[in-house]
């Protein structure tokens, strides 16, 4: 037989952005690629199958098999699309979005699992012979997935829109969940004069940890300033791109104090960063700096 196979690409992103908390996305230019193959596993083998190979970011560290986070998702996908789970995945990583570091390493994951699924529902994997020579029965027609049911599964398996929007969409994104619960996004196209510039350090921190130290309630004037800070952030970014209004745009009264003790060494160095007039902040949820450059 022939196997199925794709290759994704997907980038690394920064959100929150200062006052974007859990709004804005950055989409920058580091890359992970991927390269998923669907095959009918030797006879003997289990009902499902995964073999997962991993160069760079994570070797050594992340599951082989089909506890990987995008063989997982890509069982998912299939799940939600109404088809067959393929019987074997075989993944191919080539990493170069740091982990744990606040640049959507997991939402790039999740991302390309989803588009590696919808790439290779079409492929006539579920058609080929058994390895006794019996040919199975021809799998339903996938449905129609469109990129908004994309974004919709990925904003569900990741659980907040800002990292998988610019993951899926690339540039600036802005994005909010209607009152239904139906992620949404909108995409903005970066000033050419706005230079993100990331500072990765070697320590790593988890989402969730750093999630935990947010409190339950802020007061009304902090979240009044940085509805108007997220909003000159988003003119300076896209329009005007100039040192003062970066600075200004990106200050941010709602997460990056709260979680600064579980990372302290990065609170310093946004602090001394904006104390030399160059706009800074936590990239998702840290440690990393991003500091932008207006050339």
């Amino acid at each position: 037989m022939t196997d199925s196979t794709v290759v994704v690409r997907v980038p690394a992103t920064s959100a929150n952005l200062g006052p974007g908390f859990d709004t804005l996305g950055l989409a920058l230019a580091l890359h992970d690629e991927v390269e998923a193959t669907l095959y009918e596993p030797s006879s003997g083998g289990s009902a499902e199958t995964a073999e997962v190979s991993v160069e760079g970011e994570g070797a050594g560290e992340v599951p082989l098999d089909g506890r990987h986070l995008i063989v997982a998702t890509m069982r998912r996908t299939f799940d939600r699309m109404g088809l067959p789970r393929p019987s074997g995945i075989r993944l191919r990583c080539v990493n170069r979005i740091p982990h744990a570091r606040g640049l959507g390493s997991s939402s790039a994951a999740i991302c390309a699992g989803i588009l590696a699924a919808r790439a290779l529902a079409a492929e006539p994997y579920a058609a080929a012979p058994r390895p006794d020579g019996t040919a199975p029965a021809a799998p339903p027609s996938p449905p129609e997935f469109t990129d908004d049911d994309v974004f919709a599964l990925a904003t569900e398996i990741e659980g907040h829109p800002d990292n998988v929007g610019p993951c899926l969409a690339g540039g600036l994104t802005v994005a909010w969940t209607e009152p239904s619960g139906v992620p949404r996004m909108a995409k903005l196209l970066p000033h050419a004069d706005v230079r993100p510039v990331v500072l990765v350090p070697e320590h790593r921190l988890s989402t969730e940890t750093a999630r935990g130290l947010l409190p339950a309630s802020v007061p009304h004037a902090d979240a009044s300033a940085n509805a108007g800070r997220a909003a000159l952030l988003v003119a300076a970014l896209t329009g005007r791109p100039e040192r003062e209004l970066l600075l200004a745009g990106t200050e941010d009264r709602l997460h990056q104090g709260y979680r600064a003790p579980a990372m302290p060494r990065t609170a310093d160095l946004v602090a001394r960063l904006r104390a030399l007039g160059i706009p800074a902040v936590v990239s998702g949820a840290g440690p990393t700096v991003l500091a932008f450059s207006t050339g």
